[in-house]
This record gives C-alpha cells, sequence and structure tokens, in this order.
C-alpha cells in the first residue's frame, strides 16, 4: 500500500527525534548512530567491532531507552549455554506441569557483549532469533517481542580465548560497523556529561511507532534499474579473485533493505543508487571471506568495487 507524503513526514520527524535524544547521552559521529538505527528500523542486527570502553554498552541501552524497549545485555563467555540465552522449562511441581521461564533473548534489543568469547553451539543460539524472530524451545517455537534487534560486540585485537564468528552468523548481521575512538573535542564532550554521573535518557517513541516505522520502510520502492545495480555489485564480489567467497542472495536482500531505511531516514520512499553506495561498505565487507596473507581488507574491496561497477543514471 502506498502511503502519502505525510506518512514519511512522520517518519522523519520521529527518524529525527529519535536520533536527536540518542546523541544527547552518547557522543559519536553520526554515521556512526545512523548504522545502529538503521539495523532497528530495517529488521536487522548490528556488529560493533571495536576496543573496550568505547560506548558500545551506552549506545545500545540508549536506543532501547529512548524506544520505551526492553533492554537485556548477554555477557558471552565460554561456559555460557544456549539456554541461558533462550530460556528452558521448568517443573512446577504445585501444577504438575513444565513452564517455560523466558531467556534474556526476548527483549526489543539485546546485546550481545563479546560474541566470539562463546563456543559454536552457544553463538548458534542466535540464529534462529536473528533470523526467524523466535526460538524454539523443546520443539515449541516462540515469537520474539516487536520490535527485536540484536547489537553484537566483538573485540578484534584481543583474540586469546575466542571462536570466529561462523559465516552463518556474520551473514545474518546487517551491518558491521565500529564506533571508533573519540576526537579530542569528543572526548572532553563524554568528560563533560559524566562529570555528575550518567545521563538518563528519555523516551521519545513507543515499540509500537518502531514497527510502524518499520512497515513503512518496507514501502520503499525500489526501481528496476537501482535492482539491476545491486545485482550487479553483488555479483562482482562473487568474480573477485582475492575472494573465497562473495556476497549470498541473503546479503542481497539485506542491500535492498538497508537501503530502503537509509532512504526513509532521508523523507524519500524511494531508493536511489546513492543510498545503495552510502550502506554498502558496512553491509557488504563483513560477509566476503578473503584469502592470502595479503589480501585487501573487504571493506576496501567493497569500495573499489563501487568506483568500477556502472552505476544507473
Amino acid at each position: 500500500m502506498q502511503r502519502d507524503q505525510r506518512s514519511w513526514d512522520w517518519f522523519h520527524d520521529r527518524f529525527s527525534s529519535l536520533s536527536d535524544n540518542v546523541s544527547e547521552v552518547v557522543v559519536t559521529s553520526d554515521r556512526t548512530l545512523r548504522f545502529a538505527l538503521l539495523g532497528l528500523f530495517a529488521r536487522g542486527h548490528v556488529l560493533l567491532e571495536d576496543l573496550p570502553g568505547v560506548g558500545k554498552t551506552l549506545l545500545a541501552k540508549t536506543i532501547a531507552g529512548s524506544i520505551s524497549g526492553r533492554f537485556t545485555r548477554l555477557q558471552f563467555t565460554p561456559d555460557l549455554l544456549p539456554t541461558d540465552i533462550t530460556g528452558t522449562s521448568v517443573f512446577d511441581m504445585r501444577n504438575n506441569r513444565f513452564e517455560f521461564v523466558p531467556g534474556p533473548i526476548f527483549a526489543n534489543l539485546v546485546l550481545a557483549d563479546e560474541l566470539n568469547r562463546s563456543g559454536p553451539r552457544t553463538q548458534s543460539a542466535l540464529l534462529e532469533a536473528m533470523g526467524e524472530q523466535q526460538v524454539t524451545v523443546d520443539g515449541t517455537p516462540r515469537l520474539l517481542p516487536r520490535p527485536f534487534m540484536v547489537i553484537a560486540t566483538q573485540n578484534l585485537v584481543e583474540s586469546y580465548g575466542t571462536f570466529p564468528l561462523p559465516n552463518s552468523q556474520m551473514d545474518r548481521l546487517m551491518v558491521s560497523t565500529s564506533v571508533g575512538l573519540p576526537t579530542p573535542e569528543q572526548e572532553m564532550e563524554i568528560l563533560a556529561r559524566s562529570e555528575h554521573g550518567t545521563m538518563e535518557v528519555e523516551p521519545v517513541l513507543t515499540p509500537d511507532d518502531v514497527v510502524e516505522m518499520q512497515e513503512l520502510v518496507k514501502q520503499v520502492s525500489v526501481a528496476l534499474p537501482v535492482k539491476e545495480y545491486m545485482v550487479r555489485l553483488v555479483g562482482a564480489t562473487r568474480e573477485l579473485p582475492s575472494v573465497t567467497a562473495g556476497v549470498s542472495p541473503r546479503g542481497a536482500v539485506t542491500l535492498l533493505r538497508a537501503a530502503q531505511a537509509w532512504a526513509a531516514f532521508e523523507g524519500r520512499d524511494f531508493v536511489v543508487p546513492e543510498d545503495v553506495k552510502d550502506v554498502a561498505p558496512e553491509v557488504l565487507a563483513h560477509r566476503l571471506i578473503a584469502e592470502g596473507v595479503e589480501a585487501v581488507a573487504p571493506r576496501d574491496l567493497v569500495r573499489g568495487l563501487l568506483e568500477s561497477v556502472p552505476v544507473p543514471v
């Protein structure tokens, strides 16, 4: 169903209010914040690859608080079990039956902190949740709340005692980005805001508002030439000599959804090639598997393709 311009104005106003609200607490670049919110409104998930102490948890908590959503934090460790994430059935002696006790995955925003510190079995507990927005416990599928988003983190510098994230999990992450170290001016602002304690965020949206905005994002139109551009771009990743595995069809769909949300952020109901170019490095790079000691960084490979793949006019 097509929406009138008032719907897109409403979307843009609500998005701006949310972005401004988060920025009142979190000191980070507009681009980093946009990509964190991209996962929320495009119904995707975000990977933050950073050193400890740069504000990843604060960013996730502030987004959750700004939308009146439930926030949970999962600290991934080698002894974490899948049931510690999804929940389990506990026998109720009074009623003589098993009762399901939901795990921390049943939240609107889940921070999966240091995801690569748990083994593959525990990491895989997130696959169904991230892909289907449900978990299956004791053979029973259980829907997760809407909206639902995972913000996962990993520290690539400290690799002792970690397990690489499998390709199937990387492919379910919409965005891979980093908060990064602040500039001196930003760090002064962080100190100023922290001098009298952590600031409390006030909600500006409700979960129902976010769901409605997610539905609006799906109404953003994508013209045939733009879709063809995405297909050429994704296909080019599979032909790179230094890449053993290019972007999957799921990655192509994710690129489409990300571009739709990016256009909506601009108040438009249609995608232009510049939207695709803006989101492509963060959406595609982590899906590439580069080989060789001197392999080019995946993000640089994507940027190179953006320069060589013809753009529709």
